[in-house]
């Protein structure tokens, strides 16, 4: 049976949709901030994870990914195929010797930024930003966030997930993660791409959608911001799930923070969907706020 609409499509990813602004002071303890991240990480076939949406069944899935229905529930204890529920993650098998040349190509990803911004009870929040340099549209990023200290040690990692399901192409995709505390410093984040999958032709998952008449309005202290606009389906059909992102930027271009909208109603080409909400800092003011947008049937 196909998955049914009784799970949260809202709860797809491990990190808060609002990072909390804190209005303090330079910490005493201030990791330092490093550089750009230029390098590129080639994802290799290993499993990666995959959320259900409305009309996908398991046989569907593994098909997409080129393994067994076998394959997929054995990577999948307690799953039924008769009780597949929206927003369910699944872990999807890397693919077996001899039939590793069908998995969907696994696209480059370059890392445009990667900067942490301490907070004062000694924890970070670290962020990077995606560049999908190509025409087609990605779907399932993920990265994997490393703190490094002065002599290239690991001190701890975590896995970040893109808080939409697809990156469209030539647009940016912000990732988190939260490090609590304590943390050793001076410490330095790395980030490596683990997937970014290539949307495979004729693909219909996704609705055609855009912002339109978008409003941002950054308070006095620069540590929020009211956004608001309307949401608008350029084509046929009617979007059960719709998502806005927003991404804070500071002056110098830096992410500082982001949140996730989720809309309670319907989109059609009828009717579109406004939106507002706030936006808010971990790091330096609010100078620009941009959008993404996910939308689906």
């Amino acid at each position: 049976m196909s998955a049914c609409a009784g799970g949260q499509a809202g709860d797809t990813t491990p990190i808060p949709v609002t990072p909390k602004a804190y209005l303090t002071g330079t910490p005493t303890l201030t990791p330092s901030v490093p550089t750009p991240v230029s390098s590129l990480t080639l994802p290799t076939p290993t499993p990666m994870t995959y959320t259900v949406v409305l009309g996908d069944t398991l046989s569907g899935i593994a098909g997409r990914y080129s393994i067994t229905l076998e394959a997929l529930m054995a990577a999948n204890p307690g799953i039924q195929p008769n009780l597949l529920t929206v927003g369910t993650k699944l872990v999807i098998p890397a693919a077996e010797a001899g039939a590793a040349q069908a998995i969907p190509t696994a696209a480059p990803v370059p890392v445009k930024q990667a900067r942490c911004w301490p907070e004062i009870t000694g924890g970070l929040w670290c962020f990077a930003l995606l560049q999908n340099d190509f025409a087609e549209t990605l779907e399932n990023i993920s990265a994997q966030f490393s703190l490094v200290d002065a002599g290239g040690q690991a001190i701890t990692s975590q896995a970040a997930y893109g808080l939409l399901d697809i990156l469209p192409g030539e647009k940016a995709l912000p990732l988190a993660a939260h490090f609590a505390p304590p943390i050793q410093v001076p410490a330095e984040v790395r980030v490596q791409v683990l997937t970014a999958i290539r949307l495979l032709p004729g693909d219909t998952r996704y609705l055609p959608v855009m912002v339109e008449n978008s409003l941002v309005s950054v308070e006095a202290s620069g540590r929020s911001a009211q956004v608001s606009g309307k949401v608008v389906l350029s084509g046929e059909g009617s979007a059960r799930t719709l998502w806005v992102l927003a991404t804070a930027y500071d002056a110098a271009g830096n992410v500082v923070g982001l949140r996730r909208w989720e809309s309670t109603t319907p989109l059609t080409a009828d009717a579109p969907v406004s939106f507002d909400f706030q936006v808010g800092s971990v790091g330096p003011g609010i100078e620009r706020v941009e959008f993404l947008e996910e939308a689906r049937p």
